[in-house]
């Protein structure tokens, strides 16, 4: 009868480690996905990149002078306020992944998290000038 009472004792504190094994393997994943950072060598033109850069960072400073300043642009074809869109979404719309890189770089398309609008796929066209500062930009959802 005594071996009742020290089994139940066992089993308890047993179940108990398991339980405390359970959370730290839960909160692991999170601080590792958080500290990846995404992989940009796609970008193969330097000023692209570096404007992609400032995208990601939030900086809508740096990234608004890799641009004219007669900037336009265009969302799905339609033409939009280049320097309030990029005042409005400059960090908050992010880039998850970048999929594929065309014409010398300058066409991006990749996963995108438009904030209330959800994450899809997305592209950013860079139009270049012979200055080599970008003179319009145009945005929209992939197919």
């Amino acid at each position: 009868m005594k071996t009742l009472p020290i089994i139940t004792v066992l089993a308890v504190s047993l179940s108990l480690t398991a339980c405390g094994q359970t959370k730290t393997q839960k909160t692991e994943p999170a601080t590792i996905k958080k500290t990846q950072k995404m992989d940009t060598n796609k970008l193969t033109n330097e000023t692209v990149k570096a404007a992609f850069d400032a995208w990601q960072n939030g900086d809508s400073k740096t990234f608004l002078s890799f641009f004219t300043e007669n900037a336009t642009m265009t969302d799905d074809g339609s033409p939009r306020n280049f320097q309030s869109y990029v005042k409005e979404a400059c960090g908050k719309e992010i880039f998850l992944t970048i999929d594929t890189v065309g014409n010398d770089g300058k066409d991006i398309q990749g996963n995108f998290k438009a904030g209330q609008w959800g994450t899809f796929p997305v592209f950013f066209k860079f139009h270049q000038n012979a200055d080599g500062k970008f003179d319009r930009l145009d945005i929209g959802q992939a197919k």
